[in-house]
């Protein structure tokens, strides 16, 4: 390990200025360091996912009544709150950990050598949907859960999760230009997959809006439609989902497509089979909560999935390495290249 340097006044001065591109000067993540970060701020966004659906079932959506503060007296829960405060609180203080996830991948990205702007603009986009979906929970709870914003506030806790996935899959790639894996009909096919799952998803919030876990044991106001009905529109899109994925993993094996492709389809398949299951339990045991909640943590991994897939009909072969760049780092005053 290297000595590490003296930091002069010139340096603090600097760091106050700009801290990522004192940081970047002074150190060089190796890659997999740079695709570590990238994944924790993935996996914390599912984590949040799952957190947010725990707030709900528990019927603790107004364990804290009021935002940014809990209450008009307090900053945080307090004992006299009960269970729905803490799980509410919990929750809250979960973003600040998603930030920090968020935040070590957008550093990583910023100090890797050579410099990769497009991944330091996926961090940083991710860190705004992060604020962003903070605002809209404080709207949800200062308009009394209205379905309509605990559904937005959902689906854009998707979109962080589609930047966090693209994020993490650039991080394994180079920056040369895309090549397609395969031919316009695959890619087409997997597009209409795409829009499926997203109407899937869609449709799954409408039966959370109009279903009967309303997120508080207050009177909440409920979308004017039969859930029933809905689910079962869910479950059509969720049976379209899973042909497509079954259809396209014969017309890649049928084009003896690359391994890579055939192995994300087929993980997606079983996870929509999983993701399946547990949605036709649940809805002939009347919504248990446990099931609720995994089923709202298998839509995260059923995007994912369907991302990747995605993801995998195309490659970004490593580009030429920059080697005045890498000497050049390499010369820095670094204290680590983990």
């Amino acid at each position: 390990m290297a000595p590490v340097p003296k930091v002069t006044r010139n340096d603090i001065d600097r760091a106050v200025r700009n801290p990522l591109a004192f940081i970047a000067e002074r150190w060089m993540p190796a890659d997999r360091t740079v695709t570590r970060a990238a994944l924790a701020s993935l996996v914390m966004t599912v984590v949040i996912v799952g957190t947010g659906g725990a707030v709900r079932l528990t019927g603790s959506g107004l364990g804290c009544p009021t935002w940014p503060k809990c209450t008009d007296d307090s900053l945080t829960a307090t004992g006299a709150m009960g269970l729905h405060g803490a799980v509410e609180f919990g929750n809250r203080m979960l973003t600040y950990v998603l930030c920090a996830a968020v935040g070590w991948a957008i550093i990583a990205a910023r100090s890797h050598k050579p410099r990769r702007r497009s991944l330091t603009r996926l961090g940083w986009t991710q860190f705004w949907l992060v604020m962003g979906n903070a605002v809209l929970g404080g709207i949800v709870v200062l308009v009394g859960l209205n379905p309509y914003t605990v559904s937005a506030h959902f689906m854009l806790s998707v979109a962080l999760i589609t930047v966090a996935t693209v994020m993490w899959q650039r991080t394994r790639e180079g920056d040369a230009p895309v090549r397609p894996l395969a031919g316009k009909a695959v890619r087409q096919l997997v597009d209409v997959l795409v829009v499926a799952a997203v109407l899937l998803i869609a449709v799954g919030t409408v039966v959370t809006g109009a279903g009967p876990h309303a997120g508080d044991s207050s009177d909440v106001d409920r979308m004017p439609l039969d859930w029933e009905s809905v689910a079962k529109l869910h479950s059509v899109f969720a049976w379209i989902v899973v042909s497509l994925t079954f259809a396209l993993w014969f017309v890649l094996k049928a084009v003896d497509a690359p391994p890579g492709p055939l192995r994300r389809t087929r993980d997606l398949f079983l996870i929509l089979l999983a993701q399946g299951v547990i949605g036709y339990v649940q809805y002939f045991t009347h919504l248990p909560e446990v099931l609720v909640g995994l089923h709202m943590v298998g839509a995260a991994l059923v995007w994912i999935g369907t991302l990747r897939v995605r993801l995998a009909l195309r490659e970004r072969p490593d580009a030429v390495p920059d080697a005045p760049a890498r000497a050049e780092a390499a010369r820095l005053p670094s204290v680590s290249s983990a």
